[in-house]
């Protein structure tokens, strides 16, 4: 039962050239960065990552990205990420864009066994009808769309089918998490983390602060260990290096 492994390069030693990935996080929220990095370093490419975004501010996934490693991206927001968007228009690189909700639904679904579903969200649509550029020519036209999905009507609404995402590995990462791979998400990290752990054939998570069987409160357990492989300890370094993505603060009144 004891999951814990001894660094992220043995975590990721299994992790082969094109292999699919879901990544968690949210923009620079819940990112495992180390775990992606050991990916980096192993040298592995023809990658096919599912996750909400690619990276930003060359951390998370865009190492992967401007390394070329990255093939193929199932995701929602390509945001500020410019190498991102000079890959995809370029034709260097094949992009699904997915509704946010309707991803967060595939890798749940996939995560529970469940092949395909129907949903509201993007009937009458691309999404729907077909059409969307998954991959451009370089020269300014589609080499490749996506393909249309059947509709169908329910009680008067229609909905469009949508497939449950599996993947071949799942990286994550926890604010807390025991030697069995229960795991504990601080706030925003929880977003897409859970449901990228729970689509990964082989889940691997980062911890921030790791902890003995029976020290989590089963209560607050916001995933099962039993959709985790391995775990892997962070230093404190690791665990506090957080980004923020834009500064923002309120001006200072001026006093008189």
């Amino acid at each position: 039962m004891d999951k814990v492994v001894a660094s992220a390069e043995e975590a990721v030693a299994d992790v082969h050239d094109g292999a699919s990935i879901a990544v968690g996080g949210f923009g620079l929220s819940g990112v495992p960065n180390t775990l992606i990095d050991a990916v980096r370093d192993k040298g592995v490419s023809g990658l096919s990552v599912v996750s909400n975004n690619c990276g930003a501010m060359d951390s998370g996934l865009a190492v992967l990205l401007s390394a070329g490693r990255i093939v193929r991206v199932t995701g929602s927001y390509i945001g500020g990420n410019k190498e991102f968007a000079r890959q995809y228009l370029g034709g260097e690189l094949e992009l699904e864009l997915i509704p946010q909700g309707t991803l967060a639904e595939r890798l749940r679904a996939g995560g529970c066994g469940i092949p395909a579903f129907f949903t509201p969200a993007g009937v009458g649509t691309q999404v729907a009808d077909g059409g969307l550029p998954w991959r451009y020519d370089g020269n300014g036209g589609v080499a490749l769309a996506s393909p249309p999905k059947e509709v169908r009507e329910f009680d008067g609404t229609e909905y469009v089918l949508e497939r449950g995402i599996t993947t071949d590995f799942a990286l994550v990462r926890a604010a807390r998490g025991d030697r069995h791979g229960n795991l504990v998400f601080n706030k925003s990290s929880r977003n897409f983390n859970p449901l990228a752990a729970m689509a990964g054939r082989i889940t691997i998570a980062e911890v921030e602060e790791l902890v003995e069987p029976g020290e989590l409160d089963p209560d607050q357990v916001h995933l099962p260990g039993i959709f985790v492989q391995r775990v892997v300890a962070l230093t404190p370094a690791q665990a506090a290096d957080k980004k923020i993505e834009k500064i923002t603060v309120t001006p200072r009144e001026v006093q008189v």
